[in-house]
């Protein structure tokens, strides 16, 4: 039984497997630090300044807060500056999953604290200074709501990190050349930040007139749809948006030719094959803080209000309820990743699909990920027929996530006996 094995990036030689968005969230982590060192250090010396313990204990709470975006700041540093490290097989792309695993690990140990404090303060109750506590807890929501905008902003999807291709919405796998009797002519599919449409761009020095082109799809149902042209500036595009998937066969016709052009729907990491989970953990951070900070004002109102002490222990045990749920998420799904568990169950489903609609047979497959976004594949196919590696290589390159792809094809027994 005769084996070949191709094993390569699947865009290049690179081993650099971070998110889309690595530098601009390491950016804002950076400005949630400062926010959080910077209150940190005014509540620490008002209350020594002003003789407010519970100033003083705010702050240390906020040293916690701080230290958290540290982490999630300084793994994304290491695995930026050593993303070119060889001695990183698989690249550092694991190492904000690593970050948000230890802090999953710190936010079930407050959850632990918190939940202790407040069972204590139940059965041993403690006289409130509710004119300290409520602007306090009042001041630590104010900074979560920052610290989570700043977190949450500037998503920049067009910068590529060294593997070969784009996270721009507009793929340019979708691009097609038509060679016509006329001179070559390009169609794509263009939705960079608008519904998606045809385009259709002519070579320098031919105008093609509106009147003059026509799509029509047909899709692997056979759903036929038509499409109309109006000119733009120095391009035709279609009047209708295009339906997803945008997966069929378009008939083009120009000045009375017909050409045909297969579109393929590109698939990409979802869920937890495409999260980043060190922003995740650092968002989670500043959301428990949030609705701890929450309840907390919730409850000592209704304490100052009522009379209710109990609901100041009460609301300490539903928030580290809270905080301790999050927490499990997050270990469990950055465990998973840490361990290689298939993170994309339907992805795999769609390579096994890929590899054996014609008779071959995928015999072993471990899908793992490399970083945000960034899959890792080992495939080994067996098939009756003459097809090499890189004709599977090819049949799988829709599969825009497939960052590094080894596939052994064997010829099976019956073709050799």
């Amino acid at each position: 039984m005769l084996m070949q094995t191709q094993t390569m990036p699947k865009a290049g030689h690179s081993h650099i497997f971070l998110g889309a968005d690595h530098d601009s969230s390491e950016q804002r982590t950076w400005w949630v630090i400062w926010l959080c060192g910077a209150m940190m250090v005014a509540e620490i010396l008002g209350g020594w300044l002003f003789g407010s313990i519970a100033l003083v204990a705010d702050g240390l709470h906020m040293s916690t807060h701080a230290g958290a975006m540290l982490l999630a700041a300084l793994a994304y540093r290491y695995a930026r500056r050593h993303a070119s490290d060889p001695r990183f097989s698989f690249g550092t792309g694991k190492l904000g999953d690593l970050a948000g695993f230890t802090s999953a690990i710190i936010l079930a140990i407050i959850a632990l604290l918190i939940g202790f404090e407040a069972v204590s303060r139940f059965l041993s109750p403690v006289p409130i200074h509710f004119a300290e506590a409520i602007p306090i807890a009042c001041l630590g929501l104010v900074v979560n709501i920052v610290s989570a905008v700043l977190l949450s902003g500037g998503h920049d999807h067009g910068h590529s990190h060294g593997h070969g291709h784009s996270h721009a919405h507009h793929d340019h796998d979708d691009e097609h050349i038509i060679p016509t009797s006329f001179g070559e002519v390009q169609l794509e599919v263009f939705e960079d930040g608008v519904p998606p449409r045809f385009r259709l761009y002519g070579a320098p020095g031919l105008d093609i007139p509106a009147d003059a082109a026509m799509i029509e799809t047909v899709r692997p149902d056979g759903t036929r749809q038509s499409f109309g042209f109006v000119a733009q500036n120095g391009y035709l595009e279609s009047i209708d948006e295009i339906p997803e998937p945008h997966e069929f066969v378009a008939d083009v016709k120009l000045f009375d030719q017909s050409y045909n052009v297969a579109f393929e729907e590109h698939e990409h990491a979802s869920g937890a094959a495409g999260r980043d989970n060190n922003m995740r953990a650092a968002v989670v951070h500043v959301a428990a803080d949030a609705a701890v900070s929450v309840l907390v004002i919730v409850g000592l109102l209704l304490a100052r209000a009522f009379g209710w002490l109990w609901m100041d222990p009460l609301v300490g045990i539903v928030g580290a309820a809270v905080i301790a749920s999050w927490a499990v998420g997050l270990i469990r799904d950055t465990g998973g990743i840490l361990l290689d568990m298939t993170p994309d169950r339907g992805m795999e489903q769609k390579l096994r699909d890929a590899i054996e609609h014609d008779g071959d047979e995928l015999a072993d497959l471990h899908l793992w990920r490399l970083g945000p976004g960034h899959l890792g594949a080992i495939l080994s196919v067996t098939t009756s027929s003459d097809r090499t590696a890189l004709h599977y290589r090819e049949r799988l390159g829709r599969f825009n996530s497939l960052s590094h792809l080894t596939i052994e094809v064997h010829e099976s027994r019956s073709q050799n006996s």
